[in-house]
């Protein structure tokens, strides 16, 4: 157990509401202020969408080098489970680059190649660069991963409090952390099946990242940090999970992408298996647009190591209607569409 001076020493005396930081890993953001919050998009008649009139998702066919070598050594196709652990370390490495430092780095890595006539080790030198550029302008310019001021517009004004939460597909588990800051006192329960996101992840979250949540006490707005919140890490296939119908929120960040249309059934129903009467089912996904395929595209190497779509938000949408949800809410953040759902 933490002592209270131990607690202490993670505040941070300049995390008031309206702070801004970037880092040399990430961005630290306090503001509650437009723009790039949510555009909402809750008024379209979900049950007069068809396929035929607004096509399936676009799939993401470029695959990580790392994939295609593994594949070629043991002579079969890289399951799910083993494409999950190649990309949780590799997708985490990003998270821990010190950016600016290693931009620097590659650019002199890049004129010493050219100098010794090494065109390859030059090459490899500027895919480097160009691969940390696109990370520091996706995360440390527009903070479209985390999108802290998108995720709390687009969580807030659920009928909780102190919620039970489910996070399905975890990973580093930011999303549920945001939801304990805006719904103090409640628990989560974090669920992966690859032990990686338990010990790194999700534990080796930044102890000084600061979430701007809501005081109960005083109506207004609080600063919350990963020690502060009740969560548990559960290293487990969602499959095999013996929970009830006893969670209040079951949200799952970027996962149902990951399901061909003919297992999309079995993506939704982990969702409705864990809620209670009324509870809400809280999905997101990346967004089909220009920038996404371009990020897919050159970032491949971390991210591609299974099958993944991109979506709009009426193809997100029209999936979730099919599978027996309401939609509350939908619409768009910076990089994925968001979905507030009921069991219908």
């Amino acid at each position: 157990m933490e002592t209270d001076t131990a607690k202490k020493s993670t505040q941070n005396p300049n995390h008031q509401v309206g702070y801004f930081e970037r880092l040399a890993t990430h961005v630290q953001d306090l503001r509650d202020t437009p723009p790039d919050l949510f555009e909402d998009v809750s008024h379209i008649d979900w049950s007069n969408l068809n396929w035929k009139n607004i096509n399936r998702p676009y799939k993401v066919d470029k695959w990580a080098e790392g994939k295609k070598k593994w594949e070629q050594e043991h002579g079969e196709r890289m399951g799910v489970k083993e494409g999950w652990k190649h990309f949780n370390k590799s997708f985490h490495q990003l998270f821990i680059k010190d950016v600016p430092k290693e931009k620097q780095a590659a650019r002199s890595a890049i004129w010493q190649n050219l100098m010794s006539m090494d065109i390859h080790g030059a090459g490899e030198a500027l895919e480097e660069l160009v691969q940390l550029l696109v990370w520091n302008k996706v995360h440390r310019v527009e903070d479209a991963i985390w999108d802290p001021r998108g995720k709390r517009a687009l969580f807030e004004g659920l009928d909780v409090e102190k919620p039970e939460v489910l996070f399905l597909g975890a990973a580093d588990g930011y999303e549920a952390m945001q939801l304990m800051a805006q719904y103090p006192g409640g628990h989560a329960v974090l669920v992966d099946y690859d032990k990686f996101c338990k010990t790194d992840r999700y534990g080796k979250f930044p102890a000084q990242y600061p979430f701007l949540g809501n005081n109960p006490a005083t109506g207004s707005h609080k600063v919350y940090y990963k020690e502060d919140m009740n969560i548990d890490f559960v290293v487990d296939d969602i499959r095999n999970l013996k929970y009830g119908k006893e969670f209040d929120i079951v949200v799952s960040i970027g996962l149902i992408e990951h399901f061909p249309d003919e297992y999309k059934h079995e993506a939704f129903e982990m969702h409705r298996r864990f809620l209670k009467p009324g509870g809400y089912a809280i999905l997101t996904t990346p967004r089909n647009q220009l920038r996404s395929k371009a990020f897919y595209t050159v970032m491949s190497d971390y991210m591609n190591y299974g099958y993944r779509e991109l979506m709009d938000i009426q193809q997100m949408g029209l999936y979730a209607w099919e599978h027996g949800f309401d939609i509350l809410r939908a619409g768009y953040i910076k990089a994925h569409n968001g979905l507030i759902c009921k069991v219908r």
